[in-house]
């Protein structure tokens, strides 16, 4: 089977997706309806539907069958930040880039969101709360989730597209510097942030947003801070 007859077909493919309009989640035809439609082969189908699936267009479900996936597209890591070696410094410029997109969206969300999607923000919310009062590890995911809704609440959509900046950021702060005076101020911070956005007020989400960021960048910088300390109250020690 030749490259580029795989290729013109995941790209044929990609278009029968966009012109039928799927929706996330929604199911496509099974490899014979789809053989039919491209006028190509089963097996080339199956190729084309693998190739779409590596990028995270398509999932395929054994037994199941193969659905638009929830990832839209968006690689792992389409930024390359797993390759970044300076954590410390990846974490910094994260947050600069945070402080740019995060405040807008919350405003745009107050002034542009459904109240069905204010309830389900409001959910998670509370998932997060509980998760954190339980011990239990999910609030890191959920945390994830809170922010990556917002994104797709506010209306602009490409901005979901730069969800890995925010997921990056959150994901290192998480595994590194979570601490249990973080958790409780992030946890009070979502409550503003969705009240603001309840009342329909863009200017207070926009507010509690950067308040959010700036105390979660605060709280990284003093624990960074306190490591320095000690460890050069040590290197004195030894000297």
């Amino acid at each position: 089977m030749s490259k580029p007859l795989v290729e013109k077909t995941a790209h044929r493919l990609l278009e029968l997706i966009l012109e039928r309009q799927y929706e996330i989640g929604d199911k496509l035809p099974n490899e014979y309806e789809l053989a039919q439609d491209l006028e190509v082969g089963r097996s080339t189908i199956r190729e084309a539907v693998r190739s779409l699936a590596t990028r995270n267009i398509l999932e395929v479900r054994q037994g199941s069958g193969t659905y638009i996936s929830s990832k839209k597209g968006v690689s792992e890591d389409p930024l390359g930040f797993s390759l970044v070696r300076d954590r410390v410094k990846l974490t910094t410029d994260l947050f600069e880039l945070r402080y740019l997109l995060e405040p807008r969206i919350a405003e745009r969300v107050a002034e542009f969101a459904s109240d069905e999607d204010i309830a389900k923000l409001e959910e998670v919310v509370y998932a997060i709360e509980e998760a954190v009062h339980n011990g239990d590890e999910a609030h890191l995911e959920l945390d994830v989730k809170f922010h990556c809704m917002l994104a797709e609440m506010s209306g602009n959509i490409a901005m979901t597209s730069l969800m890995p900046v925010i997921n990056q950021s959150i994901h290192l702060i998480n595994e590194n510097y979570t601490n249990r005076q973080m958790k409780s101020d992030s946890l009070k911070a979502h409550r503003n942030i969705l009240l603001a956005i309840k009342h329909r007020h863009p200017l207070a989400a926009y507010d509690s947003m950067l308040s959010h960021i700036v105390a979660v960048r605060q709280s990284v910088l003093t624990e960074w801070f306190d490591k320095d300390l000690t460890m050069h109250e040590l290197a004195s020690k030894e000297n």
